[in-house]
């Protein structure tokens, strides 16, 4: 059965995938308006402040799902809902997975959108609005709350994971790792995107989409057997 520093390696995978696939039609845009903001100074060190704090709220929103999954462990007393359960989330994960790449209609939760008037739009237009390197960091901690299926996913992997824990402590721990790994596979994409702000030149970013896709089904028949097993 794959190990725990494996699965970290998996979602990183996943996430490095889903960055040049997903991330780059949904948030492209964003970076792009951020690095136009920046009028001729260096992306880099913003760029890197908006990754650490989109990767922060990945973290944080790890924690609480894998100290979920970890609680949802320890309080299932009866072994046949504990299994349920493990099967459940596995097949949840594999369905999503499946969405990812749109083989099955699903497609509203993948959608590239963002509500205008919304409060996180109205945020990120007054925060754009400053110059401050500084204010990138708080910038990448909001749009990590974007609507985001293959965020939900690793989410879902997560909470998953969290149910190994032999503590809520460790469950947190375990899924605030997932998420970050997740977080750090989809910087190199977005990065560049800053750089260039225009990647017309890839045109087969849908199949990369699709290998995350592939992957992430993998990790949900592996979290299904092993539930089938516990």
């Amino acid at each position: 059965m794959l190990s725990t520093e494996t699965i970290y390696f998996v979602i990183f995978s996943s996430g490095l995938a889903v960055g040049f696939g997903h991330c780059i039609g949904m948030c492209g845009p964003i970076v792009a308006s951020l690095s136009l903001n920046l009028k001729g100074r260096s992306v880099l060190a913003p760029h890197l402040l908006y990754n650490v704090g989109r990767i922060t709220t990945y973290g944080l929103l790890g924690g609480i799902m894998g100290a979920t999954g970890s609680f949802t462990s320890v309080t299932a007393g009866i072994a046949s809902l504990q299994k349920g359960v493990m099967v459940f989330t596995g097949i949840l994960i594999i369905i999503m997975g499946l969405a990812m790449a749109g083989w099955i209609p699903l497609g509203s939760i993948f959608g590239d959108y963002y509500n205008p008037g919304g409060l996180l739009s109205r945020t990120f237009g007054k925060l754009s609005k400053t110059r401050s390197t500084a204010t990138y960091y708080p910038l990448g901690m909001l749009l990590g709350l974007l609507p985001c299926g293959p965020v939900y996913t690793a989410l879902i992997a997560a909470a998953r994971a969290g149910m190994e824990a032999p503590s809520s402590l460790r469950g947190s721990l375990i899924g605030s790792g997932l998420m970050l790994s997740f977080g750090l596979g989809t910087v190199p994409s977005l990065l560049l995107v800053a750089k260039l702000a225009d990647l017309g030149w890839l045109k087969r970013r849908d199949i990369i989409y699709k290998v995350s896709s592939v992957i992430m089904v993998i990790l949900g028949v592996y979290f299904m057997v092993k539930g089938i097993r516990y």
